[in-house]
């Protein structure tokens, strides 16, 4: 699925939850997801809201947490304990953005930084949660317009600083970013960005796509003189059946073989290509010159996609290039539903012979409740079928 977003009103952590609230992810999974982090003395709600006349779901967290400033190690250590794993990457790797921004900006280590205004458990909340929600709502492109930079001054830990921001403008150089003049006041906070970026968000217009559902975020302002929103499409590519990748098409298979690149390298570059929206990542044992063993790095992706898969799999193998070939790929109709197992989130995939529960979702909960992997999987089906769920998609 493609979630388009318009900044309208800017882009911040919470807003981006809101929206993704709004366009049907389950609050009752998503807050699951942040608790497997550990973290305690917070909660979630969605709250209806006017922003100018407008309606839209503003995302309420509330913490009984008092501490604004943190070493960014210690977010990062939060993050990566939730569950499903692709949760835990793109949080964490929102966090590391707003990590190395910082110390760039203060000329101190990214493993000594410590983050003050987005130090607070709130933080957390907002990161996991939006990951969150791009995984159940299952989001495998995220697409943006370009975002308005507000004019004025902020105040901060560091005094009165102007707009944008320094985070947040070198955030926006960091991703080559478009923006556009925004009204007075600050209208894109670095976790906004970071979040944007940590998805490998595309800036640009709406992709051709079939909507399925729209959904509108709100800011904690509400300004007289436009709404205060982030809004959002969730739908499938034009031109798809029940998901991206169902039909007969054209593919790009991406291919580099490597020979100095370590086994904990390439377990994370699968995860970032796979992030990144490639159908698919595998990795084979080859032999190359002077009988060293080595790996050949295969990608198949969506011809839009290739690029963008192409340079992650040359930034994060040092290779010098990289072989393209077209194939033809034939795949069966499927869809994706989230069914409830024991107050946990499951997402199950459904084809014309079999439902197959995820097997992260699997896990997470299996690990929560205590149970094999097999119970909770079997329960997933079957309140798929309670649902009325079994049977081929359509």
């Amino acid at each position: 699925m493609i979630v388009w977003l318009d900044p309208f009103g800017g882009v911040s952590g919470d807003m981006l939850l809101g929206a993704l609230l709004d366009l049907g992810a389950p609050v009752a999974g998503v807050r699951a997801i942040v608790a497997s982090t550990g973290l305690d003395g917070w909660e979630l709600r969605p709250e209806p809201v006017l922003r100018a006349g407008l309606a839209a779901t503003r995302a309420v967290v509330t913490t009984d947490d008092t501490t604004a400033e943190r070493p960014a190690a210690v977010l990062a250590e939060l993050v990566a304990r939730a569950r499903p794993a692709p949760v835990a990457d793109l949080a964490g790797r929102a966090v590391a953005l707003l990590a190395e921004t910082e110390a760039a900006l203060h000329g101190v280590a990214a493993s000594e930084v410590h983050l003050h205004e987005l130090g607070g458990a709130d933080t957390v909340v907002d990161v996991v949660g939006v990951a969150a929600g791009l995984h159940l709502l299952g989001v495998t492109e995220v697409a943006c317009g370009p975002l308005p930079m507000g004019s004025g001054s902020v105040r901060t830990r560091h005094g009165e600083l102007p707009l944008p921001a320094p985070a947040v403008a070198a955030l926006l150089a960091r991703g080559g970013v478009p923006v556009e003049p925004g009204p007075v006041g600050e209208t894109v906070t670095p976790t906004g960005i970071a979040l944007l970026l940590a998805a490998h968000a595309r800036f640009g217009p709406v992709p051709a796509m079939t909507v399925t559902a729209a959904g509108r975020g709100a800011g904690a302002r509400d300004v007289a003189d436009r709404p205060n929103v982030v809004a959002a499409l969730l739908g499938a590519p034009a031109g798809g059946a029940a998901t991206p990748e169902a039909g007969t098409g054209e593919m790009v298979v991406l291919e580099t073989n490597v020979d100095d690149v370590t086994g904990e390298v390439l377990g994370h570059l699968v995860g970032q290509l796979l992030d990144a929206g490639a159908a698919d990542a595998w990795i084979s044992p080859i032999v190359m010159k002077k009988s060293r063993p080595a790996h050949t790095v295969h990608v198949l992706a969506p011809p839009r996609l290739a690029g963008a898969c192409e340079r992650i799999l040359l930034a994060e193998t040092g290779s010098l290039g990289v072989r393209r070939s077209t194939v033809q790929r034939r795949a069966l109709t499927r869809d994706t539903r989230t069914v409830d197992v024991l107050g946990h989130p499951v997402r199950v995939t459904r084809g014309p012979w079999r439902a197959k529960p995820e097997h992260d979702d699997v896990a997470a909960a299996a690990a929560a409740l205590g149970l094999p992997l097999r119970e909770v999987a079997a329960r997933a089906v079957a309140a798929l079928d309670r649902d009325g769920g079994l049977g081929p998609p359509g």
